[in-house]
């Protein structure tokens, strides 16, 4: 509530709102502020002399002319019409608030006969002009003068509940000695209890049972509220407020609509507008109170800055004093210097950090006082005097929420003190000692949105602690083996975003990150496990079917003559020549199966299928050196289907042609890495296909004494 008391306050005088009215750009001012602030302007600048003096100026345009600010930023105070000689040039003055306003007018000696007695009524002068002194805007006053202002009785009903809750606390009336501070008023028996007399005097039973027992400061209120009045028009003091003209956004009466001037304009119930503008207010609030939840978090933050601050700054000047106490007497002359300049380093973040506190600090009470404002304006139950302010609110809402935009609650210094002293120089160079803008880089953050896993590859994406200003020279990316064993480096350089491939197939890998530039190596990253796909068929389990590996013929290894299509999954050859083609991803665990179809068979080119290590030879007939295992020929004729079976638990590999087995197991003992292979030429084409399930008839882990499959 004590932030409240800023919205409750006239901004001339600098005290509660006294009979507060509402000025056309729907800012507040006290009734005896507004007589205060009054400026006559002469005849000669009349609305109707200056309708007719103003070439071209229609009505319509008048009334905004009105409403123009005279603010001059020459003077930084409020237009008076200066020159006039019944309002000469004053100086203004500030308020309370800090408001600039002009005093009241002093009249010329020969005028001051004509003032009233001091303490009549003094009436408000024709042609007189009020400007608002919070936006600058003027208007000039019609023949009702301030009466045609509404009154906020919204405002004035909130001001006088907060002047309540401030009043001394109520005192029990039953007491005989020394009244204890009542805990409860009764509203039938209209009477302040403390809790000993209220179980003593108004037992809660019998008949007292029944009555309303409410808090002391909501019983005052109501033993003081007054029946609901009526609101009246400003214009027709007879007619009550009963509709709401939505184009000029205010209350009016039925006469207000039978003269005419807001015959044409569209007009709702006054009830359902109250409810529709209320509805906004809290719809807008709740965006509000988001931000101001936000700031005092941001404001928690800055604190705890402010404090590691301290706690660094005081590290790193220990550590400076240790540098410097051990090097020579030269150094210590160059010791204060340095000195000096990491307490500048200290104090600069420290006032940044501290004027954003500040700054922030302010507008979160404004906008704390501003939410309690409007918190207490929706209780109000008039509609009329609710609408007239609801407007304005409503602005004031969302563009407080604006304020809070983004930049606002991002922290504008770093806690760390990024200097090292570098103590390597020799003793001649002893003068030229300095800070080096450098220390070893934070530990970076994984990107974990980005990191995946596709076969075995995994991606890993890393980037550098947002504020952080460390220069970074590079990156050591590590991965253990998949099996729980030591890290290993698989990466260094200056990308922040690196694939590794050829791991096993079915394994877990913990993979971490550090940065490096001329100051050392700084911290890891946390560590991340990334698990790679899983193949094959568990040993022991024949009716299980596991995960299956996707893949493709992979270009970038591939023979030059080889041509590619059918996004690299069918091959051909521009050569007469045997071309070795190998897929994108290689095996070295699990059970593994795919299949290649013959497209075209053209003049017996004797194509073979198998596997091999990467090193292979790619122009010569896949299987001619020790780097490959393959089948050639076997009945192969346009239209087969060459299977090819590869189990690692066993170290074996099966081709199949048209889903039968190709004699016996046709390679035993194999270990390490294979890649499927095929080599071809061009009267050869042939499409691949992954991520088949294991045949039907193989058994993984199992064999008879011969070799040959179950």
């Amino acid at each position: 509530m004590d932030e409240m008391e800023e919205e409750l306050k006239c901004p001339v005088c600098g005290s509660f709102y006294r009979e507060p009215i509402i000025l056309p750009c729907s800012h507040n001012i006290c009734l005896a502020c507004a007589r205060n602030i009054l400026v006559q302007t002469p005849d000669a600048e009349s609305p109707q002399s200056s309708r007719a003096s103003g070439s071209g100026v229609s009505d319509y345009d008048y009334l905004d002319l009105d409403k123009m600010s005279l603010y001059s930023e020459a003077d930084s105070g409020y237009g008076s019409y200066g020159g006039f000689v019944s309002a000469p040039t004053t100086p203004c003055q500030k308020s309370p608030n800090g408001v600039r306003v002009f005093p009241p007018t002093v009249p010329q000696p020969q005028q001051q006969h004509l003032l009233p007695h001091p303490g009549s009524l003094t009436p408000i002068p024709r042609n007189s002009c009020i400007t608002c002194p919070q936006c600058h805007r003027s208007l000039i006053l019609d023949d009702r003068g301030l009466r045609g202002f509404p009154k906020n009785r919204v405002l004035e009903g909130v001001v006088d509940r907060y002047q309540q809750s401030k009043a001394a606390a109520l005192k029990c009336q039953l007491c005989e000695k020394s009244p204890k501070e009542a805990t409860v008023m009764c509203e039938q028996c209209d009477v302040f209890y403390c809790d000993p007399c209220r179980l003593r005097c108004h037992p809660p039973r019998g008949p007292l049972a029944k009555h309303r027992l409410v808090p002391p400061a909501q019983g005052r209120i109501s033993r003081r509220a007054s029946p609901r009045k009526i609101s009246t028009c400003t214009e027709h003091e007879l007619e009550n407020l009963s509709m709401y003209c939505v184009q000029c956004k205010m209350p009016v009466c039925y006469q207000c609509l039978e003269e005419g001037k807001h015959g044409t304009h569209e007009v709702k119930a006054l009830g359902a507008m109250w409810k529709l503008h209320k509805g906004q207010l809290s719809q807008a609030l709740n965006g509000l109170s988001d931000r101001a939840t936000e700031a005092k978090e941001f404001l928690v933050q800055l604190k705890n800055m402010v404090q590691h601050i301290q706690e660094n700054g005081v590290e790193f000047e220990a550590c400076l004093v240790a540098q410097c106490d051990a090097l020579i007497d030269a150094l210590n002359r160059r010791k204060a210097q340095l000195l000096s300049q990491v307490n500048k380093e200290h104090e600069h973040k420290l006032k940044v950090v501290r004027d954003q506190i500040s700054h922030c600090t302010v507008k979160l009470r404004q906008t704390t006082g501003l939410m309690e404002y409007c918190l207490e304006v929706i209780k109000e139950n008039d509609p009329s005097g609710f609408l007239q302010i609801s407007d304005a609110l409503i602005r004031r809402v969302h563009m407080t929420e604006s304020q809070w935009g983004k930049g606002t609650l991002t922290p504008r210094m770093t806690s760390d003190f990024d200097l090292t002293l570098d103590s390597g120089p020799l003793l001649q160079t002893i003068h030229q000692l300095d800070f080096v803008q450098m220390k070893v880089p934070a530990a970076p953050m994984l990107q974990l949105e980005e990191c995946c896993t596709q076969n075995n590859s995994a991606t890993l994406s890393w980037k550098q602690p947002p504020l952080s200003t460390i220069t970074v020279e590079g990156y050591i990316l590590e991965l253990d083996d998949g099996n729980g064993g030591p890290f290993r480096e698989v990466y260094v350089g200056t990308e922040t975003i690196c694939t590794v491939d050829g791991l096993h197939f079915n394994s877990t890998y913990k993979s971490r990150v550090k940065a490096f530039n001329a100051s050392g190596v700084g911290q890891y990253s946390k560590t991340l496990i990334m698990q790679t796909s899983e193949t094959g068929l568990p040993p022991c389990d024949i009716q299980s079917i596991g995960s299956v590996a996707w893949f493709t013929f992979d270009p970038a290894s591939a023979h030059p003559d080889i041509i590619f299509s059918n996004d690299n999954l069918t091959v051909t050859c521009n050569s007469y020549d045997d071309r070795v083609v190998l897929g994108n991803t290689a095996f070295s665990r699990g059970v593994h199966y795919w299949e290649m179809t013959v497209d075209r068979y053209d003049n017996h080119p004797d194509p073979a299928f198998g596997i091999a290590r990467s090193d292979v030879l790619k122009d010569v007939m896949l299987g001619k050196d020790d780097k490959a295992w393959a089948m050639t020929d076997g009945g192969i004729t346009k239209g087969a289907t060459i299977g090819v079976l590869l189990d690692f638990t066993r170290g074996i590999v099966i081709f199949l042609v048209n889903d039968e087995q190709q004699g016996p197991v046709a390679f035993e003992g194999l270990e390490g890495a294979y890649y499927p292979a095929i080599s071809l030429n061009r009267n050869v084409q042939v499409t691949l296909h992954t991520g088949l399930p294991i045949p039907d008839f193989y058994t993984p882990g199992e064999a008879d004494p011969t070799g040959s499959v179950c």
